[in-house]
């Protein structure tokens, strides 16, 4: 049964996702300040985190959840994460971005593995366009895309834990947005941590006490205004839309990632980004509309 918000739901997650395309503005600020890429995201996390626990523990005094069921989903989805956003410090962007973004493909098989769920053929014509626009865009200087290095397995698996915590949500309903949205912060820092011993030399050394209380009000803010509200947006979607769904329009941030670095850097902006970005929205807009006609039709 469709949600009765589901197209609005969709555009949220459109949005959202796209505005994880401009991540790359402030963490370049970051690290003209001092603090490296790596170190930033823990940073944002951890005070993402801190700033949840005062509401955790009221809502354990009023004996509600803080998400501990949903641990899988936090598990899948917070280290898919932190996977994805590691992946560019050990491998080129352009391959961290490709083998993230094969996720549409681990969507839909989730689906007929997990779901039990048969795709009808509309989602492979959105999954084929959806593809096409990213393999055009950024793939077609990487070639077949077979990991060779640390960074483009963390990409793959990023992709995939993306594609199984969300199928995991669908399969668990979480009821509200703040525990599913808890658990999810805190595997993200667990998963940060673990992977550590893996990525010290890309980390480079611990900021300093200076560095870090000089970033502290813009770390905050990213994390208020960025970290907080697109995590509880684009984590509590898929049980609301579906996982293919969801594995489609997560690509806008690919789409508004090109669209501003040739806008606000010298990147450049021809034919293949132009076609790439239009085959993403097409594919987008394309899901969305078929899954909004199949439902209409099977509930008429």
């Amino acid at each position: 049964m469709r949600h009765p918000h589901f197209i609005s739901i969709c555009i949220a997650v459109f949005v959202t996702a796209g505005a994880w395309g401009l991540y790359w503005l402030p963490q370049r600020m970051l690290h003209e300040a001092g603090l490296t890429g790596g170190w930033g995201t823990v940073a944002q996390y951890l005070i993402s985190f801190a700033i949840l626990i005062p509401f955790a523990v009221w809502r354990l005094h009023r004996g509600e959840s803080i998400g501990l069921q949903h641990w899988a989903c936090g598990l899948m989805l917070g280290s898919g994460a932190i996977f994805y956003a590691n992946s560019f410090l050990v491998t080129e962007v352009i391959r961290a971005l490709v083998f993230f973004y094969m996720t549409p493909i681990w969507a839909t098989l989730v689906e007929v593995v997990f779901l039990k769920r048969i795709p009808r053929w509309p989602r492979a014509v959105s999954v084929t366009m959806a593809l096409v626009g990213v393999w055009i865009t950024v793939g077609l200087d990487v070639g077949i895309p077979i990991p060779v290095n640390l960074g483009d397995w963390f990409g793959l698996a990023g992709g995939m834990l993306f594609a199984a915590g969300a199928a995991r949500t669908e399969i668990e309903q979480p009821e509200g947005v703040f525990p599913l949205l808890f658990i999810v912060i805190f595997f993200c820092l667990v998963a940060a941590i673990l992977q550590y011993p893996l990525l010290s030399e890309a980390l480079g050394n611990i900021p300093t006490t200076e560095v870090v209380f000089s970033n502290l009000p813009f770390l905050l803010g990213i994390s208020l205004l960025l970290v907080l509200p697109s995590t509880a947006i684009i984590f509590w979607s898929p049980s609301r839309i579906g996982t293919g769904v969801f594995g489609i329009l997560i690509l806008s941030e690919l789409v508004v990632g090109v669209i501003s670095a040739a806008l606000l850097t010298d990147e450049t902006f021809g034919w293949r980004e132009a076609t790439g970005a239009s085959l993403i929205l097409l594919a987008g807009i394309y899901e969305v509309a078929s899954n909004s006609s199949t439902q209409t039709t099977s509930t008429s």
